[in-house]
């Protein structure tokens, strides 16, 4: 086993730190319109293009190397923790967050798209810094490595091993990971310009209707008002319901739709168990409400279904104050927090393909209980799932769940009340946002102290590279020779 090239790994941060340096650049414009000081986004990017051409000059003898997989997992985890290192420097320069620890968190949980905040008050921001938080969303929902892929496939490194580190969409539909970037990147696209168009022939102007796109189709969770989506009105509320159920479906569904790939679309059954996890649950919250609550039967249906949804898909906007509602509907929101959506999204938490396949092991057993002799095969899609796959997911979601135990733990000693500790940890591990107790959907995370506020961060970061690839680093064999 040869010595991880570092060289490569600083080619890879050369690229990001140039591409952070133009998403830097994107917010002068709003600067303008507002009339608004470009200088913290100007700083930035000059600090970003600086250390990126100093790594460049460093590692550009790295191109004609080849990408081991040591190195793509090592550059894949430590990328996310740089991008949110950098997307600090717009929060301090400007002032309007005073600490790191706080600068960090909020620009983890934007490109992380978890949507948590430490901000009191976000309508007192200027414009630029409220399109910068909502930038983050956008661009960490498809995934900086993917944007490397296609804008600069001169690395000449095997980027397919990037791509899969990176992303939870394991389903390979075209021959080049190049090619698969791009046809996510125009899929991607289209869902924004297309929600931006309709919440704009609703109450959000312009920059509103931008700000909470950018927000819905990374299924992140930052708005541009204090009480999220319940500021603005029924229609607005529809469509971003809408934008967020479909942005939790796999994109390999949108390429299958557009090849007219029918067939695997009615065979996915990661996608209609998606959708019927939704239904039931917003059938059964939208009941609760309406015999429970004061609400309309209307206002029971949105509010019912726009919380499932926005919690299933780990988007994290809100309508109304869920910590208001009958226990049993704040109940079917607590368990929603551990779900996520489809593999091959920009949604976090644990997804419907693993929950999917832990039913069918759980049938399995009870089948095996009852025919001992009998052989029994797991399958997903009509394809057998391989034992040490099988054997994987289950290890994933037991990973997952210690996790969530060890970080309800830790910051239960840090001062927070068990039911605050353990909604904020599954939050922030399953890229979710808002949770119960002090962080529900009326409160921020300004109050959290620094260390509990690290872990978090550090809980959004590992959630979003799905646990094991930043968890590998930490293994013996992964540094042994």
């Amino acid at each position: 086993m040869k010595f991880i090239n570092p060289l490569v790994v600083l080619r890879i941060f050369s690229t990001i730190l140039f591409i952070t340096a133009i998403l830097f650049l994107l917010c002068l414009p709003v600067a303008y319109i507002y009339n608004e000081s470009p200088y913290p986004f100007v700083w930035s990017s000059i600090i970003s293009v600086t250390t990126a051409a100093i790594l460049y000059i460093i590692s550009r003898k790295a191109g004609a190397a080849k990408l081991t997989s040591r190195e793509g997992f090592l550059s894949v985890s430590l990328s996310w923790i740089l991008l949110s290192a950098l997307g600090t420097l717009p929060f301090l320069f400007s002032g309007t967050v005073d600490t790191f620890i706080d600068a960090f968190f909020e620009s983890a949980s934007g490109f992380t798209t978890t949507g948590s905040t430490i901000m009191k008050n976000v309508e007192i921001l200027p414009h630029t810094i409220l399109f910068w938080r909502s930038l983050t969303h956008w661009v960490g929902g498809l995934g900086i490595i993917v944007l490397v892929i296609i804008i600069l496939p001169s690395l000449k490194i095997t980027a397919q091993q990037l791509f899969s580190m990176e992303s939870s969409l394991k389903e390979k539909i075209m021959p080049k990971t190049k090619a698969i970037g791009i046809r996510l990147l125009f899929i991607y696209l289209g869902l924004t310009f297309a929600e931006i168009i309709l919440l704009s022939m609703g109450d959000m102007n312009l920059f509103e209707s931008i700000c909470h796109t950018f927000a819905t189709v990374a299924t992140g969770g930052f708005s541009t008002k204090n009480a999220s989506l319940m500021a603005f009105s029924s229609y607005s509320q529809y469509i971003v319901a809408l934008f967020m159920l479909l942005a939790g479906v796999s994109f390999v569904i949108y390429y299958y739709l557009i090849k007219f790939k029918f067939r695997k679309i009615i065979s996915n059954e990661e996608l209609w168990f998606y959708l019927a996890v939704i239904f039931v649950s917003g059938i059964l919250v939208s009941a609760i409400l309406s015999t429970g609550t004061a609400e309309s039967r209307e206002q029971a249906f949105r509010h019912g279904f726009f919380q499932v949804i926005s919690i299933t898909t780990t988007t994290g906007f809100t309508t109304t104050d869920y910590l208001d509602w009958p226990h049993s509907a704040s109940l079917i929101i607590f368990l929603l927090l551990f779900a996520g959506a489809s593999t091959g999204s920009t949604t976090g938490g644990i997804k419907m393909a693993r929950h999917l396949i832990l039913l069918k092991n759980v049938k399995a057993i009870f089948k095996k209980l009852i025919h001992p002799s009998s052989f029994t095969q797991i399958k997903l899609n009509g394809n057998p799932i391989l034992e040490k796959t099988n054997i994987s997911i289950i290890s994933f979601v037991v990973l997952y769940l210690f996790i969530f135990i060890l970080g309800t733990i830790l910051i239960t000693f840090a001062g927070s009340d068990p039911l605050s500790s353990a909604s904020a940890t599954i939050a922030s591990l399953g890229n979710v946002g808002p949770g119960f107790g002090t962080i529900g959907p009326k409160y921020t995370f300004a109050h959290m102290n620094g260390f509990s506020k690290l872990i978090f961060s550090f809980l959004m970061i590992i959630g979003r590279l799905e646990i094991t690839t930043l968890f590998i680093l930490f293994g013996k064999s992964f540094w042994r020779l």
